[in-house]
């Protein structure tokens, strides 16, 4: 029989399409209950991105499921010891989104170091002076030093495009990363990264112990007036840490992508904050990008196909 695949989330059309003319492909959130359940219960593989939740729960409903496809990086939304116990193959595309991801990240802290006003009328020469004067930079790049806290894929691009602005770069990762992968940037431990770094920049997997991780005694060492970056995972920043870090240094400044939870409501401790700004988790959000990570229904297909996938997921406790 022609296997049922499960979308529950948005692909690009050309992959769908590819999966369809090897599948039965049925798109359905998981909010629409009745139908996902009725989905699933037949279901030999699911893709999903990142709002679908697959757990201990889910695999009970889906007594079939041989493949869980995730169109993107991070496995947070994905129990791996319960699928592994169901003997379910989870697969992901761990280089999807890495160029999207450090352009993104580059841009957000080029707009924190050259605020620059936009100009839509004629102003007067005063006027002209004035906002010359007032867009003046702090420092530029070459005058600070960049931390990494993650030094994957994404943390060794941001060391490349670095070195081009003759920064010092200093990360801290689990691995020992080859010299020839550093990109001239220093290994150091992190109580040294959050000391030493005018911006910082997280870059951490989302394995369970990385949970605020960044908190309030790591956060106590930044200097006053450092830039933070958030485009990694939510939960890795401990929210109500920085929020009170931030008002006692209100030169400091944060640039917050990603959120625990997406979406965020009216408790969220970093909102009304004037040193900060949030964003809904643009990072990945590229048609490229969206392209490549829909790529994951070729390992969704082998899967299902008896043949080995090319990206299957590792767990990492």
């Amino acid at each position: 029989m022609t296997p049922l695949v499960v979308q529950t989330e948005l692909l690009d059309d050309d992959c769908r399409a590819w999966l369809a003319d090897r599948c039965r492909v049925e798109s359905c959130p998981p909010e629409n209950a009745e139908r996902f359940n009725e989905l699933l219960h037949d279901a030999a593989g699911l893709v999903i991105r990142t709002y679908t939740r697959v757990d201990a729960d889910l695999l009970v409903r889906a007594p079939r499921l041989r493949v869980v496809g995730r169109a993107g990086v991070g496995l947070d939304n994905v129990d791996l010891h319960a699928c592994r116990e169901r003997d379910v193959t989870v697969v992901h595309t761990p280089a999807a989104n890495t160029v999207a991801v450090v352009e993104y990240v580059w841009g957000l802290i080029l707009d924190e170091l050259r605020p620059r006003p936009d100009l839509v009328d004629p102003v007067a020469i005063s006027a002209w002076k004035a906002l010359r004067t007032a867009s003046m930079a702090v420092s530029q790049a070459s005058d600070l030093t960049l931390g990494l806290l993650g030094f994957g894929r994404v943390g060794q691009r941001m060391a490349r495009i670095a070195q081009a602005f003759d920064m010092r770069v200093v990360y801290s990762d689990l691995l020992d990363i080859d010299p020839a992968r550093r990109h001239g940037a220093e290994p150091v431990d992190i109580a040294a990264l959050f000391s030493q770094s005018d911006i910082v920049s997280l870059h951490i997997d989302g394995r369970p112990s990385n949970r605020n991780f960044v908190d309030a005694t790591l956060l106590s060492r930044c200097r006053d007036g450092v830039l933070l970056v958030n485009a990694s995972r939510g939960f890795v920043l401990d929210a109500a840490a920085l929020a009170s870090m931030l008002r006692r240094h209100p030169r400091s400044r944060a640039v917050i992508d990603v959120h625990e939870p997406e979406p965020f409501d009216e408790d969220y401790p970093l909102l009304g904050l004037a040193n900060v700004r949030l964003l809904p988790h643009l990072g990945a959000a590229t048609h490229t990008a969206h392209r490549n990570m829909s790529w994951v229904v070729r390992d969704i297909w082998r899967v299902l196909n008896d043949e080995p996938p090319e990206y299957p997921a590792a767990i990492i406790d």
